[in-house]
């Protein structure tokens, strides 16, 4: 009873939607793909995001236990492989009010190559995300004030930046 989820390799950040509860995971992979997890608000316990049998949507071939794109496992519903980064840094759901053109995106970098990249996701369910800057730094961690803005920090200095829209 005390697990509420299990498959995960390596989150590096989760948070809730403040407007509807919904979570989002980071997960770091180990060698070729990073991924973000999603589960609805009242989704409940049990659920398995496949690690160590999944990497992302790619099947790791290490084995032990169910096959690769098993039904029972809660699949990433976005990924990216080292060719953009190497360790995913999860964010959180815009819903500030400066930047109108944001609400709503799921706000997610990488430490490695500093992209910070927006999700949404359509009415058919399917999320897409798009390359939003290159920060020129590790990112660390995101954070969300109490008016929804949301806040990266560079690993090396420190410095707290808040995310602004051109």
């Amino acid at each position: 009873p005390e697990i509420w989820a299990y498959g995960l390799r390596n989150p590096w950040r989760f948070s809730f939607d403040r407007t509807t509860g919904d979570l989002f995971i980071a997960d770091v992979g180990q060698s070729a793909r990073e991924e973000i997890n999603f589960l609805p608000a009242g989704t409940g316990t049990g659920a398995n995001f496949g690690w160590r049998i999944m990497e992302g949507t790619q099947c790791t071939g290490l084995g032990g236990g169910p096959p690769c794109f098993d039904p029972t496992f809660t699949a990433a519903v976005l990924d990216y492989d080292h060719s953009l980064g190497c360790s995913v840094t999860g964010g959180h759901r815009y819903r500030g009010a400066s930047y109108p053109v944001l609400s709503g995106y799921f706000l997610y970098g990488d430490f490695c190559s500093g992209r910070i990249w927006g999700a949404t996701r359509n009415a058919n369910g399917i999320w897409t995300t798009t390359q939003l800057a290159t920060s020129g730094f590790q990112i660390s961690t995101f954070g969300e004030d109490a008016a929804g803005e949301i806040h990266v920090a560079a690993y090396s200095t420190g410095a707290i930046y808040r995310i602004a829209a051109q």
